[in-house]
């Protein structure tokens, strides 16, 4: 089995990607998440593949250049805790596509790369274009079954607590329809939705993390997505818990 690394390491390794004099990301709970395709490929030391697959959140819009999308960032952070893995997080996210778009690329852009994991962001276009939750349901219920069938981990993330998000009819069904897929299927949730409350309890609000279109991330926001979904895969790795900053 590779040797994970040290705690002092995990956390160098989760923060020495930021840029100097970057913003510190606020506390929040590491969420836990089973992925056994995930935790077998790295304790065999076989090469780990990572598909981040989604909309406009996962290509990274509103970030200052596709180094700051959070693939890339989630890379970054995987890359220094873990320094003996051969592991890759490809970015599959197309925007403006809902999960119908979505599952006609599958094959092609996820399947064809034989992932362990499928980090899968979905919700914000259904809601903003007003599909109904019984449409979502399906469709991405299908998509998780074909990815699972291929043997990889499905981690499905919600939507961001952004503006034009929060001011669109039916939101909190779609997210709900989500938690609901991962309660009843091996799938599971990395919830965006409970990451941001977190934050805001923390003290800093939505907008910080936010782009000025009102929707997407900024560069800050992208990276502490990145930092607590790491925080999230390693632990489910078998990775010793770390303090926080």
């Amino acid at each position: 089995m590779r040797r994970l690394a040290t705690p002092l390491a995990l956390l160098l390794g989760l923060l020495l990607p930021a840029a100097a004099g970057a913003q510190p990301c606020p506390p929040a709970p590491t969420q836990a998440v089973g992925l056994p395709a995930t935790r077998a490929a790295l304790a065999r030391g076989a090469p780990l593949t990572i598909v981040a697959f989604g909309s406009s959140s996962t290509e990274g819009a509103g970030a200052s250049d596709a180094d700051h999308a959070y693939p890339a960032q989630l890379e970054a952070r995987l890359h220094a805790a873990l320094p003996g893995a051969k592991l890759a997080v490809l970015n599959r996210g197309k925007g403006g596509q809902e999960v119908h778009e979505m599952l006609a690329r599958l094959e092609a852009d996820v399947l064809a790369a034989h992932p362990a994991l499928v980090v899968w962001q979905a919700g914000a276009n259904a809601v903003l274009q007003g599909m109904p939750p019984e449409e979502f349901r399906t469709a991405l219920a299908g998509g998780i079954a074909r990815v699972q069938a291929a043997g990889a981990d499905v981690l499905l993330m919600d939507s961001q607590r952004a503006p034009r998000i929060l001011a669109a009819p039916g939101f909190e069904r779609l997210d709900g329809t989500i938690r609901d897929l991962a309660d009843h299927s091996a799938a599971e949730l990395f919830s965006r939705a409970a990451l941001m409350q977190a934050w805001a309890a923390a003290g800093t609000p939505y907008g910080e993390m936010i782009s000025p279109d009102g929707l997407h991330h900024n560069d800050r926001g992208y990276a502490c997505v990145a930092e607590a979904l790491a925080r999230s895969i390693l632990a489910a790795a078998g990775a010793p818990q770390v303090a926080r900053r």
